[in-house]
């Protein structure tokens, strides 16, 4: 019997695509605009959306205030929103303007690329958004521009405790 729920359960495993398994979000290291090193797993005891972007990236500049603006209704309910730009070092000084210009109320690190962004299961593909629960796991994905309701029934499913059914894993915008 215990070999029949093992098997069972190494099948669902299996034929699960990578991007629907619940998975602790890998610790990425970025710092911030002050030169302040942080990392991922800072993140964990509290819910956190982290929107990978950058200042050249149309999609990217457009749901930039949606997500400032969630920031600020969902930042007394313990969520966090982090803009991990992917501009280069020598744009770094635009990073700075937009987020002044934009009055953004969201952290901003700097540092990512393509690599930590595949290693998290979001592609290479800007911008890009992983939502993560109070223990590190990335619970959904947002591949392309976010939409404030992609995001919003994440944040409120986990927020409730997550009652089923659970928001989509993954969802594409391109």
């Amino acid at each position: 019997m215990k070999l029949n729920f093992l098997f069972v359960g190494c099948l669902l495993a299996i034929g699960m695509p990578q991007w629907a398994q619940a998975k602790r979000a890998p610790n990425l290291e970025f710092k911030d605009l002050a030169g302040k090193s942080h990392a991922v797993a800072e993140l964990r005891g509290s819910i956190a959306v982290v929107n990978f972007w950058a200042t050249w990236c149309g999609p990217c500049r457009e749901e930039m205030p949606m997500l400032s603006k969630l920031s600020q209704e969902y930042g007394a309910k313990k969520v966090r929103f982090v803009a991990a730009s992917a501009d280069v070092p020598k744009d770094q000084a635009k990073i700075g303007s937009f987020v002044e210009g934009q009055h953004l109320a969201i952290d901003v690190w700097t540092g990512a690329d393509l690599d930590m962004m595949q290693r998290a299961g979001l592609g290479n593909v800007l911008p890009a958004t992983m939502i993560l629960d109070d223990q590190g796991e990335i619970v959904a994905r947002i591949l392309g521009q976010a939409r404030e309701e992609d995001v919003r029934k994440v944040l409120d499913w986990l927020l409730a405790g997550k009652p089923s059914p659970a928001p989509p894993p993954l969802t594409k915008h391109y």
